[in-house]
């Protein structure tokens, strides 16, 4: 069956799915594969529990009609967003970056939702499977939409693209993030700016921090729509203030976020400049922005009996690590900072190195007390009497005590996913 024909069926669906615990009644589900499932052999059960089609890549699961044999599943899902993307022509919005993606993402959909009708990425499903769904979760109500992309190694941006085939992009930041796949900090410039290279060859827009050099530099002979806090660029928004959220200004407005640290500035600043280059009023724009409550454990700020904590342990990496200790170092007004850093993943070679230099930059800031956690921060080197270190987070609860009872005390928790940093909640 070819895709035009998939695509039709799809049009006559309530959508798709890719697990049998979630199906809806008349949705097609996509029987995929993974290191330890296979999805044909859920094919019959999803038509049982409502599903509409099943579709398969392995011949011996074709039972009825119902089932659709195609040579590669997933490859079908991901032919069939690229149609359906063609069939609807909305204009796209790419990010993608080494930190700040998500919420930048939400911040973009906050402020331009205001005005019309978007669909963005769920979450953080940003990779193979999760750019097609977002496509596939559009519908002719949807006037823009705009798709996350992550990436952790070479081509993997070019090829989303060639599945989305954006019309805008925006770049956060290049960072030391995922360094073990892109292999080392221009690999990740290199991977993050296929992005620009879409762009530059279909002769479509690129938004620009123009305060970021390497971007700058990467976006040459681009169509672009710049942003920075001085007069010579499209839009101009300042910062003003983080104690502990980001205050900006933007066209007479001071906007106040609910976002922590200036790390957070340029997410804020990209969803005003979009917002202004779709003609979005500066009011909406500011009620958007003030709107936006930061959830799933990224740059949260948690009231608990005599402490403020700024949760922010939904991932980590070199570059944000050390943002968020800049950001925790200059808050002003507080007598008892601690922090606890987990360890950060994906770096390959470079995670003793740059464990340690996380290490000795903490130790030159004020910080009071100082709990590094995971095997990486355990074994680096260091003296200061601040510093507390722990093999893991079981090691971290089995020997950890803090006196706050008598003390104001603000905490910033920072560490990898995979370290599940947000359970130190339980411990206060």
């Amino acid at each position: 069956m070819d895709i035009s024909r998939i695509h039709q069926i799809f049009l006559e669906s309530n959508g798709i799915c890719t697990d049998t615990r979630k199906i809806e009644s008349n949705t097609i589900f996509f029987a995929l594969k993974g290191e330890n499932f296979n999805g044909n052999t859920y094919a019959s059960q999803a038509l049982e529990l409502g599903a509409a089609y099943s579709i398969i890549d392995e011949a011996v699961y074709k039972t009825s009609e119902k089932h659709i044999l195609v040579k590669n599943v997933i490859q079908t899902l991901q032919e069939l967003a690229t149609y359906h993307r063609e069939y609807l022509k909305v204009p796209i919005i790419a990010l993608t970056g080494s930190n700040g993606k998500t919420t930048t993402k939400e911040l973009i959909n906050n402020v331009l939702s205001t005005k019309f009708r978007t669909t963005a990425t769920i979450g953080n499903l940003n990779n193979h499977i999760g750019v097609p769904i977002t496509l596939l979760s559009m519908t002719k109500k949807t006037e823009i939409g705009i798709v996350e992309m992550g990436a952790n190694h070479q081509r993997e941006i070019d090829f989303l693209c060639s599945i989305a085939r954006p019309d805008y992009g925006y770049i956060t930041n290049i960072g030391k993030a995922h360094l073990e796949g892109f292999g080392g900090i221009e690999g990740v410039l290199k991977g993050k700016t296929e992005l620009y290279r879409h762009l530059k060859q279909n002769n479509k827009l690129a938004f620009i921090n123009a305060e970021d050099p390497k971007l700058v530099k990467a976006a040459k002979d681009l169509k672009i729509y710049s942003f920075s806090q001085g007069d010579e660029n499209d839009v101009k928004i300042k910062f003003l203030d983080t104690n502990p959220n980001v205050v900006v200004s933007y066209q007479n407005q001071i906007i106040e976020s609910n976002l922590i640290g200036a790390y957070n500035f340029t997410n804020i600043a990209a969803a005003i400049a979009i917002g202004n280059y779709f003609k979005i009023d500066a009011d909406y724009i500011k009620q958007a922005i003030e709107s936006y409550i930061p959830l799933n454990n990224r740059s949260q700020i948690i009231e608990k009996d005599n402490c403020t904590i700024l949760l922010d342990a939904y991932n980590a990496n070199p570059t944000s690590m050390e943002a968020a200790i800049k950001n925790f170092d200059i808050l002003k007004n507080l007598d008892h900072k601690i922090a606890f850093l987990g360890d950060m993943f994906e770096l390959g070679d470079e995670a003793k190195a740059e464990h340690q230099k996380i290490a000795d930059f903490i130790v030159s800031t004020a910080v009071h007390e100082i709990h590094l956690i995971g095997s990486n921060f355990y074994s680096t080197e260091n003296n200061d009497p601040r510093i507390k270190k722990y093999k893991s987070f079981d090691d971290l609860k089995d020997n950890w005590s803090l006196a706050l009872k008598n003390k104001e005390s603000i905490l910033l928790i920072k560490g990898s996913r995979g370290m599940k940093l947000e359970r130190i909640l339980d411990l206060l």
